[in-house]
């Protein structure tokens, strides 16, 4: 076994430890599940989990590529369960390597304590990090058979940061942080599988109004009988070596998902690319990862421009008819020739050739453009930005092309399964049945 692997699988078994320790241990669920709404001014994808003692709802901005899970503590934040986390302890090792001690000047409360371990809790909306008291107190949230919500389940100890007020700036009205889901020890989706010791998978299944994240293996059932975990495709997650945190340690690997893309295709004819960019370097740059916090697709210029020259033309064929751009969107077209079916609009489809064996993502109407009709503009645009030259990630895939598509992450095995779109299958992200108990 390699070292890397080694100090893997101890990291985790010392959190499975740690998080064992700390849950309920009258009730194991096999699998959790939480609400996800969508927030239409911010474009934002929001959940709810109970924390703290007495219980109370709170509402966080789903972050696929987050640390861990940060919220407010400086307004209201009331808990006779929260516990610091203590500097150079157990719980600090797990999430992060910063060995630095904090402080506080003013009267012991939530988020302020002395001889605490620090870490940085990151906002990528507006992009700013700040430093935070690491903390545990309880998390509540509901079991699932894959078909219902059951009784609710308990971490006792569950591992997050504090933060100001200050860092909740551009989130959603009522939101009081962020769900950090990534690739860390401390993420919500490795504590939880620690804790109830069930298996190391989480998945997503977003929409324009309501969806569904599971924690825990399948099944993953929606009305109209579909069984989602059935449909899904394999491609394995990449590390990039680089954080792409706000702050972070030299040597520490991105929380973010990242998958391999060799080849993009318009109507099945493959667009000619740069593909070094389609490649992380040892800088950590380049690549594609797979976003919750960006609403659109963010591609790189020379990406962007043959994606979209090669998506042009396509339409063209279609006497599709392009019109003047509606910002943010650069590429738009009338309605007037696209016909509107169960998978969208009728415009080319775009496929992301993946690695893995037959492993392609194809992005249908549904995924691909914004109806603006209803806000006034008589058009249709291409749900994909240009994100300039050299961004730190070559391809960033955003969330209005992961609507209605269920993506399962297997932190165990490292890949991805996708669904591709639910909508052929006459079902949607919208339909988990939630109004019943298991």
């Amino acid at each position: 076994m390699a070292t890397s692997s080694i100090i893997q699988f101890l990291s985790f078994s010392l959190l499975l430890f740690l998080c064992s320790s700390f849950a309920q241990t009258s009730f194991r669920p096999k699998a959790l599940v939480v609400p996800v709404t969508k927030h239409a001014p911010t474009l934002q994808y929001l959940t709810t989990i109970n924390q703290r003692t007495p219980l109370v709802p709170v509402s966080l901005v789903v972050h696929l590529g987050g640390e861990f899970l940060w919220v407010d503590c400086d307004n209201n934040y009331v808990s006779s369960s929260y516990r610091p986390v203590r500097c150079r302890s157990a719980q600090c090792s797990l999430a992060t390597k910063n060995t630095a001690c904090g402080d506080c000047f003013s009267g012991p409360r939530p988020g302020c304590n002395n001889n605490t371990c620090g870490v940085f809790p990151h906002n990528p909306i507006t992009r700013t990090s700040t430093s935070g008291e690491l903390a545990e107190d309880v998390v509540s949230v509901k079991s699932t058979n894959g078909f219902n919500p059951g009784k609710a389940a308990e971490v006792s100890r569950f591992i997050f940061s504090c933060a100001p007020t200050s860092l909740l700036e551009g989130l959603a009205n009522g939101a009081v942080g962020m769900a950090g889901l990534g690739r860390t020890r401390v993420g919500v989706p490795s504590q939880f599988s620690a804790a109830f010791s069930f298996h190391r998978k989480f998945a997503v299944c977003l929409s324009s109004s309501t969806g569904v994240i599971f924690f825990g293996d399948g099944p993953y059932h929606f009305l109209q009988n579909v069984e989602a975990s059935q449909l899904l495709t394999y491609t394995p997650l990449l590390i990039n070596p680089v954080s792409t945190a706000g702050v972070f340690t030299a040597g520490t690997p991105s929380a973010d998902y990242f998958i391999g893309v060799k080849s993009i295709q318009v109507e099945d004819k493959a667009v000619a690319l740069n593909t070094s960019l389609l490649k992380i370097d040892s800088q950590g740059n380049g690549g594609t990862k797979i976003s919750t916090v960006d609403p659109y697709t963010i591609l790189e210029t020379s990406i962007f421009k043959a994606v979209t020259k090669a998506f042009i033309k396509a339409a063209a064929a279609r006497n599709i008819t392009r019109v003047a751009a509606v910002k943010p969107f650069e590429v738009c077209f009338s309605p007037d020739n696209v016909l509107a079916t169960r998978l969208g609009a009728s415009v080319p489809w775009i496929t992301l050739v993946l690695q893995g064996q037959s492993a392609s993502w194809t992005i249908t109407g549904s995924n691909s453009m914004v109806d603006l009709r209803d806000s006034g503009k008589n058009a249709l645009c291409l749900a994909v930005l240009d994100g300039g030259v050299e961004p730190r990630t070559s391809i960033v895939i955003g969330g209005y092309q992961l609507e209605n598509n269920l993506l399962q992450f297997d932190l165990a095995t490292s890949r991805l399964g996708f669904s591709s779109t639910l909508l052929g299958r006459q079902t949607t992200c919208a339909n988990f049945n939630f109004t019943s108990n298991a």
